[in-house]
């Protein structure tokens, strides 16, 4: 519905002045509105992918968070330190665990807890 309003607005597209008809109009034309409209586009689906990704990084703290025992790289990935400085904070006694077998050591998930409480 038009009327016989005229008002001069600023395009939030361009930031050029021009006259509009309505007082809820935005854009001077049809392609600052199309361009605002692909922005808008591309910023949701940037956010969306954001999201998303951060969903994926968050995941495995949350599948570790209800583990009993932890593998050393689990722990590591859990303490945001390398499987080295697990491995050696195991050495040191500084951090329980059990050598099942060579290459089967596990990490007391309450262990982890006390030695964090420790420091």
């Amino acid at each position: 519905m038009s009327s016989n309003i005229k008002v001069s607005r600023i395009c939030q597209n361009c930031n050029q002045v021009f006259v509009a008809r309505t007082t809820v109009t935005k854009y001077c034309g049809d392609t600052c509105a199309k361009r605002a409209y692909k922005v808008r586009q591309r910023k949701k689906k940037i956010k969306t992918s954001y999201e998303e990704t951060l969903k994926l990084k968050l995941q495995p703290y949350e599948v570790l968070a209800v583990k009993d025992y932890l593998t050393v790289k689990e722990a590591a990935s859990l303490l945001s330190i390398s499987t080295r400085t697990t491995y050696r904070l195991i050495n040191n006694g500084c951090l329980e665990a059990v050598n099942l077998s060579d290459r089967l050591i596990r990490i007391k998930r309450s262990a982890l807890d006390k030695m964090l409480t420790q420091f």
